[in-house]
């Protein structure tokens, strides 16, 4: 019907969104298992927790994953036994936690990048035609973060 919201458009975008994302996703997981690595999740906790100088609290972390993460708490345990991780009692609150990179998460984050990065060109990059598509890209896709 003329006027229905949402579009057959906006329908489209969101199937094609969706689609994409696990698709890339999917690649990108694959092409670091093939080199030996753990999964992209290490590698987005990891990272937060490397910008992030002083540590995060767990919860503070997984608002900032760049991939879902439904339990943290056992991937936190996975990366502490991994020795890629330390927690520490809060200075401020001695009940809670904050999650720090140790010196073995940083070298795996420096071992990861190569690969990591040539996932996102081959899968990402290369299939569009120019750094400008890529902007417009990452422009469309920020709208809908707003």
């Amino acid at each position: 019907m003329p006027g229905e919201k949402p579009s057959k458009e906006t329908v489209l975008a969101w199937a094609r969104l969706m689609r994409a994302g696990r698709h890339v996703l999917g690649a990108v997981e694959r092409d670091l298992k093939q080199a030996g690595f753990p999964p992209l999740a290490w590698y987005d906790v990891l990272l937060e927790l490397r910008r992030a100088k002083g540590g995060l609290r767990p919860g503070a972390l997984e608002a900032e994953l760049l991939i879902a993460q439904h339990n943290i708490s056992r991937l936190l345990v996975r990366l502490e036994e991994a020795g890629l991780i330390e927690r520490r009692r809060h200075p401020e609150d001695g009940r809670g936690q904050i999650i720090l990179i140790s010196e073995e998460g940083r070298a795996l984050l420096r071992q990861m990048w190569p690969i990591y990065r040539t996932a996102i060109e081959t899968h990402v990059g290369a299939k569009l035609k120019s750094e400008k598509e890529a902007g417009e890209l990452a422009r469309l896709l920020g709208a809908l973060l707003e």
